[in-house]
């Protein structure tokens, strides 16, 4: 059965950090387990933080601009040809890590064959693995556009200001429907430690859940995304998370 962890929030939260920081614990905690990242954010700073230039993507398949590593076998349904082009776009960033980048989706009100048809293949990629971390566009409604798919655990990343709670308040409201039943928390990162009993009272009266906070590294690599204290910091909370232990 496969593990889903959807980690949302606005730019420049510490999406793409966090998202590293869950890959180095999961593979910690559960080594031999594969990883697939979902990078669903329109940036693409996940594969850049691991030195790649991704630029084959769903999209290009949808839109029939990607350059295909092999030749197109033959014979092939339209169904089978994608699920065929999805592997082809895959990366693998070590022995137990792929990498595989949406950028654009289509829209779910698109009647055409291709959005079911690249949707049910995205499900049938996804369930090959042991975990998916997604890194989300924002909130769920983005991904929910280009496939169906439930959650374990979804975490907005707020920072410690009141504009960042108020709008952790909106992707809450936002992608609430698409992980109901599930756990559904908010992770405070680069806190100083002042800054933090305000703030959780803010949340709470937004009726949101504190899961994880992380102090503020000044050090982080602006382009690797690296950093020791945010993977500590995760996992210290990591057993509060609705995720195999």
């Amino acid at each position: 059965m496969t593990t889903k962890l959807a980690i949302t929030g606005k730019s420049g939260s510490g999406k793409t950090t966090i998202v590293k920081a869950f890959m180095n614990v999961i593979q910690s905690v559960c080594p031999d387990k594969s990883i697939l990242l979902f990078d669903n954010d329109l940036t693409s700073e996940l594969a850049h933080s691991f030195g790649l230039d991704i630029r084959n993507t769903i999209y290009g398949i949808r839109s029939g601009k990607h350059e295909y590593k092999t030749g197109i076998p033959q014979d092939m349904t339209k169904q089978e040809f994608i699920e065929w082009a999805l592997e082809d776009i895959v990366v693998s960033i070590n022995d137990n890590v792929d990498i595989i980048e949406s950028w654009f989706v289509g829209s779910k009100d698109c009647r055409c064959p291709i959005t079911g048809q690249i949707s049910a293949a995205v499900s049938k990629l996804i369930n090959r693995y042991d975990y998916v971390i997604f890194d989300c566009e924002f909130d769920l409604k983005y991904l929910a556009q280009l496939v169906d798919t439930d959650f374990d655990s979804t975490l907005i990343i707020s920072n410690p200001t009141a504009d960042s709670a108020h709008l952790a308040q909106r992707i809450k409201e936002f992608s609430a429907k698409y992980c109901a039943g599930n756990q559904l928390g908010v992770i405070v990162n680069k806190v100083e430690n002042h800054r933090l009993p305000e703030l959780s009272q803010l949340l709470k009266i937004y009726g949101l859940d504190i899961v994880g906070v992380i102090p503020n590294d000044v050090s982080i690599d602006s382009v690797k995304k690296d950093s020791k204290i945010v993977q500590d910091a995760v996992r210290s909370f990591y057993s509060r998370l609705n995720l195999p232990q």
